[in-house]
């Protein structure tokens, strides 16, 4: 009886780890190697310098992230994707978004009614003192904007870049 408890066990660690694998990003320890600040479970923040980042971001990804950029509409590869999954900093890598609460706001940018989690993003008053920017709250990237004409239940809409987006579909 021990011995089948024993297998029992062993075959519920292999197939818990073969899930968990199959659900990671493949492209994920390719992104590691080039981006060493680059991780979806380590939420401490970093404060890398702008330096630093324009060696490991493409120009579109500094562009947006690092000089308050924005892409032009209709433009990005995530506005119109329909795919459940999460979404995540190109920079850093730190969990932003999940499908659940994305939704179409005819805008042309990928829009979420809320953030994952309280680790996700920060929001501060624009230079212009009329937007509100979003960033992410481990590294500091911007993201995008976020407005108070979004859906329930939160009725804000944070209106994000894909070019400063990672996005994991779930398999």
């Amino acid at each position: 009886m021990k011995l089948i408890n024993k297998i029992i066990a062993s075959l519920l660690i292999i197939t818990t780890s073969v899930y968990a694998f199959a659900q990671q990003d493949p492209n994920l320890k390719e992104k590691q190697k080039h981006n060493p600040y680059y991780s979806h479970t380590d939420t401490k923040p970093i404060n890398v310098p702008n330096t630093q980042w324009k060696k490991i971001l493409s120009a579109g990804e500094y562009t947006i992230a690092r000089e308050a950029g924005t892409e032009r509409a209709y433009t990005g590869e995530y506005w119109n994707n329909h795919q459940k999954g999460t979404y995540y900093c190109a920079c850093c890598g730190n969990l932003l978004f999940t499908s659940d609460t994305k939704y179409d706001s005819h805008t042309g940018w990928p829009s979420f009614y809320k953030p994952a989690a309280a680790t996700s993003v920060k929001e501060k008053t624009d230079p212009d003192g009329e937007r509100t920017e979003v960033e992410c709250k481990r590294c500091g990237a911007h993201l995008g904007h976020v407005f108070n004409d979004g859906p329930r239940p939160t009725g804000l809409r944070y209106c994000m870049n894909s070019a400063v987006l990672d996005f994991v579909a779930v398999k």
